[in-house]
């Protein structure tokens, strides 16, 4: 069960704000590396949510925002947007009301469907950044980026050169 009150905030926005808080900053928060590249996208989902990985998947991973433990949140996120596109679609093709086996019009199945697919995807879209308000709260997690030795010898003031012939000591 959720506890009330406001949603935790991540340590880099709480360092920002000089942790406003009560608790102290956690010392050894873990810190997931960001992939390099942009995931496929994975074979369990249907065509809808694959075409829709690589949709959102081409925009959120470039950004930093995702890390290689936040896969399952855009995998949920698609899976949803799948079922409400299905659904969408019968809604579209049977109406909004259908017949009852008693002759009586009933608010088709679908439409159900829909709306709770719509409310997991409007939660998962929040998780990852996704809508005008929760991009303001979501920072990017630094890229896992292999050490370039000839980079960090250069950024420490290190020159290379060449030495000319009967000058070296």
């Amino acid at each position: 069960m959720a506890k009330p009150g406001p949603r935790p905030q991540p340590t880099a926005k709480k360092k920002l704000h000089g942790n406003p808080g009560r608790r102290a900053l956690p010392k050894r928060e873990p810190k997931p590396r960001v992939p390099s590249g942009i995931p496929r996208a994975p074979s369990h989902l249907d065509k809808g949510g694959q075409k829709e990985w690589r949709r959102m998947a081409k925009e959120i991973y470039p950004t930093g925002v995702m890390t290689v433990v936040d896969r399952a949140v855009l995998e949920a996120y698609c899976s949803e947007y799948s079922k409400w596109i299905f659904a969408t679609g019968q809604i579209q093709k049977h109406g909004m009301l259908i017949k009852a086996q008693s002759g009586f019009p009933m608010q088709s199945p679908y439409l159900q469907i829909a709306n709770k697919a719509q409310a997991e995807m409007r939660k998962w879209l929040c998780e990852l950044g996704c809508t005008p308000s929760s991009r303001t709260r979501v920072e990017r997690a630094p890229k896992d980026e292999k050490k370039d030795p000839l980079k960090e010898f250069q950024a420490k003031g290190g020159k290379l050169g060449l030495v000319k012939k009967g000058s070296a000591k």
